[in-house]
């Protein structure tokens, strides 16, 4: 799947050296989360269109592009602050993960992100949190959705 990335981006990547530094958005949210938790890749504080992520420690695993396979990836949160145990515990459905990439030099651009995944499989002991980051996979939900018989649509017969 080709992706469309700016022209100082494509720079940047095809560069054998390069000064620009490429950081990971991630916004955890739920229905039942009052505020969204937003954390970055950097060790500094980043703004991005109004949005305060904060410096957190975490291993991401960016989903394939596989044709015929639903993407998947992985994440571990250092669980250096309470806040993400207490939040996955607390909800009763898999949060919501966005997953976005910006250059550093402009944080108000995504050049890159990954919507409609969600935190499953989720383990955590007093070092880490971690899970499966998955999408839901339509290709296995049967079709046609209804039966389409005289009981459930007697005006079609």
């Amino acid at each position: 799947m080709s992706r469309a990335l700016s022209t100082l981006t494509r720079q940047a990547l095809y560069a054998q050296e390069t000064g620009e530094a490429f950081l990971i958005l991630l916004t955890l949210s739920h229905a039942n989360l009052a505020v969204p938790i937003r954390v970055t890749s950097d060790a500094l504080t980043t703004v991005s269109r109004g949005n305060i992520f904060t410096p957190f420690p975490f291993d991401l695993t960016l989903p394939d592009d596989q044709e015929n396979k639903p993407p998947a990836a992985k994440l571990a949160i250092d669980n250096i602050d309470r806040q993400i145990v207490l939040a996955v515990r607390s909800l009763p459905t898999a949060p919501a993960v966005l997953i976005e990439i910006i250059r550093a030099a402009a944080p108000e651009v995504v050049e890159a992100q990954f919507v409609d995944f969600k935190l499953t499989n989720v383990t955590y002991d007093s070092h880490r949190v971690e899970g499966s980051l998955t999408v839901e996979d339509f290709t296995a939900e049967p079709f046609p959705a209804a039966v389409f018989s005289p009981s459930l649509f007697p005006g079609l017969f």
